[in-house]
C-alpha cells in the first residue's frame, strides 16, 4: 500500500507538492522535489483520519534551500 503525503515548507507553512511513497517515510528521509532539489525531512506528521474514513493525512515537513 503506497502512502500519499503532502510535502510542506517548514519556513512558510505552505504546501509544496503531493508525493507518493512506497512505505511510511522516516523522519530522516532524503528525496528530490519536483524541481529537482534534494531535501531532507525535518519531521513527519501523521494526522487523524476523517470520520468514517480509513486514510490518515500524512505531511512531510522540509526546508528547501531555494
Amino acid at each position: 500500500m503506497s502512502i500519499i503525503a503532502t510535502i510542506m515548507n517548514s519556513t512558510t507553512g505552505q504546501p509544496i507538492q503531493k508525493m507518493t511513497f512506497g512505505r511510511m517515510p522516516k523522519p530522516w528521509i532524503s528525496f528530490n522535489l519536483a524541481t529537482g532539489e534534494l531535501v531532507t525531512a525535518d519531521r513527519v506528521h501523521v494526522g487523524k483520519p476523517a470520520p468514517g474514513k480509513f486514510v490518515a493525512p500524512v505531511e512531510v515537513w522540509v526546508t528547501p534551500k531555494g
